[in-house]
This record gives C-alpha cells, structure tokens and sequence, in this order.
C-alpha cells in the first residue's frame, strides 16, 4: 500500500491553517460589524449645524489699495444629537470678500457643548489689510457700498472630540463654510437692510 508522501500532508496542513484564519478573520469582521450596526442605532450619530444669526459691517472702505475694515459675526452652534458630547478645543476663522482673504482671527473659545443644546459665539475683526483690486472689482465694490450690503465669504476650521458616556473619541477636524450679505452702515448711517441669519455647511 501507497504511503502518503510527507509533502502532499504538509500541504494539506497548510490549507487547513490558512483555512481556519480566514474563517476566523471573517468571523471578527462581522463581529465588528454587528457592533459598529448596533452602536451607531443606538447613538444614531448627527452632524453639528452650524448658523450666522446676525452680522454687522461698521466701517469697509477701500482706498488707495487698503481695504479698512469692522466686522462683527454672531454665531450658533447646534448640537442636535440624543448621546454625543461635542467638545471644541480649537477655532479658527477665516474671511474673505471677492475671494480675496482680508481677516483671520482665532475665536477665544473652548468649551463643551451637550446634547440638544444651543452655545452663541462671536467674533470681531477690525483693522486693514493691503489688496489690490482690478478695475472690475473697484466697480464692484462700488456697487455693493451703494447697494449698502457686501457679500463676505466666511471660513471656520474647527479642532474637536465627541464624547459618549465616560469615552472621549480622538481630536477631529472639521470646517464650516457660508456666504453671508452683511448689510454696511458707516457714521451712525442707519442699515437699510436687515441681515438674513444664514445656515452654514458643515464639512468633516
């Protein structure tokens, strides 16, 4: 009678191996899955929503390539989730007109927001900044100082941690972004037009 060759058992051995890891491998996968499934129905997790409730241009006047300006933005911030923490630790903002960066500030903030709840904060940026504009970008500047309302593009970047029960997740990043039409009143000038809060989008 024939004897198995020693090589034709090692390789049954090794398919048996590889065999048993790959149903092991696929067992865990789902495992995981389940509980990915599970937790995420139970914390049925929602992005932030974020809002301009009123902003206010007191001074932006553009001479001789400097742009002079007083900008005040009010903001909300919205957590609608029924089980997240969200904690801010970092802001940073961005604003530009004609797509053209004329202010960047850090907000002096850092605090934690819980469930189902709303936090106001602000920011104002006041000074100059050197830009030079093109004779199409002087006309519309001039058109939008008559219309008394500037369109200001505005960017936040935001360093965050949800939170669920006692766990913190690691550091995150996200950004908002929105247009707003911030009506311009110069010298006790009253605002003919009233501001419109605006809803941003929110990116991570």
């Amino acid at each position: 009678m024939a004897q198995p060759q020693p090589h034709n058992r090692c390789r049954r051995c090794c398919c048996c191996f590889f065999s048993v890891i790959l149903k092991l491998v696929i067992a865990i996968a789902f495992i995981l899955f389940l509980i990915f499934i599970i937790l995420f129905c139970i914390v049925q997790p929602r992005s932030f929503k974020f809002s301009v409730k009123e902003a206010k241009l007191s001074q932006f006047n553009y001479t001789t390539n400097t742009l002079h300006y007083n900008l005040v933005l009010n903001f909300t911030a919205h957590n609608p989730n029924k089980k997240l923490n969200i904690y801010y630790d970092a802001i940073e903002g961005h604003v530009s007109y004609q797509g053209t960066r004329f202010a960047s500030t850090d907000v002096p903030c850092s605090f934690r927001q819980y469930p189902k709840s709303s936090s106001p904060m602000s920011g104002v940026l006041s000074g100059q900044r050197v830009m030079v504009f093109d004779h199409d970008q002087v006309s519309d500047f001039e058109r939008d100082k008559n219309d008394g309302v500037f369109r200001i593009d505005v960017k936040l970047y935001f360093t965050m941690r949800f939170r669920l029960g006692d766990y913190i997740f690691p550091y995150t990043k996200g950004n908002i972004k929105c247009g707003v039409d911030v009506p311009f009143a110069s010298n006790g000038i009253k605002v003919m037009n009233a501001f419109e809060p605006t809803t941003c989008e929110v990116n991570f």
